[in-house]
């Protein structure tokens, strides 16, 4: 996919720069070519010759240096790549980015470019969570940057938090998704995504461990192919994804009626861990507890919302897939399940403790259908994803 795209390569002055190494080995491993741009801050993490080296071309560095002007001025350079790339993209270079300000090289070629721009953010978390900060990244968005990360974690300076540069692997699955973009405009796709919560009383309820990590990539994957996304969403830990249309609700129920009032959808992807039961005599006032007595739930079987829309002939869509939880006999029983619903794809992923994967960051799954089983290796769930919403579209486009 990116065989033979040029990729120019911003790296400004973070502890992360030494990402931008491993980026470009895993970029040149794919047959892109890189060429390195490096801001003054940036050669105090890392140097001229590593990044050259690695990257097979040679460096600018310097707005006014005339030899490389005379082989290829700054006009030039920001308009003959494919894709600009700024990782990491600190908090000053994206205030400048959003100002309009150039008084460098790697500022003044942003600024001049015709070409897209996918930034990778990285700074502490109390710069990442400022309201400048946040500010610049909405002037970004709406004037079409892309954006990959932050995402949380420990941090240099030994806080914890968002503004941890993504990985290398992510960066390089969001540059190949720019090169994706547009294959699903004008589909329309539902996308069901984290856990519902079942009354008991006002205060208590019935849950599982989804923290709707999947569904929300996958739902911000089909979005970025250029996909019309209604996302369906239960009570989930993080936030729903930018540019989808998003539909919060609470119950089994209210998530089979949400789903039914997005159709019609080309497509549909339940990776909603829904609950199998509800109560059938929730209190509408708190249960007390009371010496020596318990109090007697009754559960009533959840509507089956993967085979309500599965099975629903007329309006159905074109392409059904489902999610497969299973802490046993994974692939025996995703199969069976994918026949006993009537879907045409089914994920199948290990949710046993050990994994790690219920409520991690990375998942490993196999994808079963007419075709057979199609085992993926281990990788972050933003991954999946868009190995996912490709294999999406090259179903319904016939690719």
């Amino acid at each position: 996919m990116l065989k033979n795209k040029h990729i120019l390569l911003v790296i400004t002055g973070g502890i992360a720069a030494f990402k931008a190494l491993d980026l470009i080995r895993r970029l040149r491993e794919r047959g892109a070519q890189v060429t390195p741009v490096l801001t003054r801050a940036a050669e105090e993490f890392v140097t001229p010759l590593s990044v050259s080296a690695l990257a097979g071309s040679k460096v600018y560095r310097d707005l006014f240096d005339l030899t490389a002007e005379a082989e290829m001025g700054h006009i030039e350079l920001s308009r003959a790549a494919d894709l600009i790339v700024v990782a990491p993209a600190t908090a000053n270079m994206m205030a400048k980015m959003a100002a309009g300000l150039c008084d460098d090289l790697a500022s003044t070629l942003l600024l001049a470019t015709d070409k897209r721009v996918l930034i990778a953010p990285s700074m502490n978390v109390r710069m990442w969570d400022h309201a400048a900060t946040q500010r610049n990244l909405e002037v970004l968005k709406r004037d079409g940057v892309a954006v990959v990360g932050p995402s949380d974690g420990d941090m240099a300076c030994g806080e914890y938090g968002p503004g941890r540069m993504a990985e290398p692997l992510e960066i390089v699955a969001a540059i190949e998704a720019q090169f994706e973009a547009g294959t699903l405009t004008g589909k329309r796709i539902l996308v069901t995504s984290g856990p519902t919560h079942e009354p008991i009383d006002p205060v208590r309820y019935i849950a599982n461990r989804s923290s709707g990590a999947q569904g929300t990539a996958i739902a911000r994957a089909l979005a970025m192919l250029g996909a019309e996304v209604v996302f369906v969403t239960g009570p989930a830990d993080i936030d729903p994804p930018e540019g989808v249309g998003v539909r919060k609700v609470q119950t089994a129920a209210q998530m089979l009626t949400a789903a039914k009032d997005a159709l019609p959808a080309d497509a549909a992807v339940f990776a909603a861990a829904v609950a199998d039961w509800r109560m059938a005599n929730a209190s509408d006032r708190k249960i007390k507890k009371t010496k020596g007595g318990l109090p007697v739930l009754e559960f009533a079987e959840n509507p089956d919302i993967l085979a309500t829309i599965s099975q629903m002939g007329a309006g159905r869509p074109d392409l059904v897939v489902g999610f497969a939880a299973e802490t046993d006999d994974v692939i025996e029983n995703a199969t069976a399940k994918r026949l006993r619903k009537g879907c045409d794809w089914i994920v199948a992923n290990d949710v046993s403790p050990e994994t790690g994967i219920m409520g991690g960051d990375e998942n490993a799954v196999t994808v079963i259908s007419d075709a057979g089983a199609e085992a993926w290796p281990r990788m972050t769930k933003d991954q999946v994803a868009r190995r996912l919403a490709q294999k999406i579209a090259d179903a319904l486009i016939g690719g």
